[in-house]
């Protein structure tokens, strides 16, 4: 595996296992409902960030080649912005959400990444990042698109499984802010080596 696939992958991985909407509503989920009611609402979870990675792909990349300035700036927006979130992260407390009568299915799973900040984001500096100049499109979006979801079936379930274990273990306790401060410094290591260690060549 090559250092920018490597670096990618724990860029995804940090991503996708960071708490923020998508994680929240999955774990709160989990929860109320169990993880085998949940995974109709899981999977629509996963391949919802699908409708936004192909249509960035496509554009970013297409942007590339017209303008690589605003490529380039893109990339520093993007990385920022994740850094923000990070930040963000580290002081966030795990409270699942209120019990309610039904799990939320698949339809309602495919919207949350499109409405999600956190994924047009993630998926911006995906591109900008970490794919070489040059890249085809398709490659470069398949390549996206492959990384991000083994990320997602490996990490999204978990954390509807996690639900109310979770919550019950660590939080009000110590182990809850150390374990939101080290998924936040895994988000900032990641950004940092891209934009300083050469990730993206």
């Amino acid at each position: 595996m090559s250092a920018a696939l490597a670096s990618f992958v724990l860029f995804g991985l940090s991503q996708v296992g960071t708490p923020g909407p998508a994680n929240m509503a999955l774990l709160a989920t989990g929860a109320r409902f169990g993880l085998v009611a949940s995974l109709p609402f899981v999977a629509g979870v996963a391949l919802g960030k699908q409708l936004v990675i192909w249509p960035v792909g496509f554009g970013l990349m297409e942007l590339a080649a017209r303008a690589p300035w605003l490529f380039t700036g893109l990339k520093w927006i993007s990385a920022a912005y994740i850094c923000w979130l990070a930040w963000r992260v580290a002081g966030l407390r795990l409270v699942p959400g209120e019990a309610g009568e039904a799990a939320p299915g698949f339809a309602v799973g495919l919207a949350v990444h499109p409405l999600n900040p956190k994924a047009w984001a993630m998926i911006t500096a995906a591109f900008t990042g970490f794919v070489p100049a040059g890249t085809p499109v398709l490659e470069a979006t398949v390549l996206v698109a492959a990384v991000l979801l083994g990320c997602q079936v490996v990490l999204h379930p978990l954390w509807a499984w996690a639900g109310a274990g979770v919550a019950a273990v660590v939080a009000g306790r110590p182990a809850e802010r150390h374990l939101m401060r080290t998924l936040a410094a895994l988000t900032v290591a990641s950004v940092l080596f891209v934009l300083f260690g050469g990730g993206s060549s």
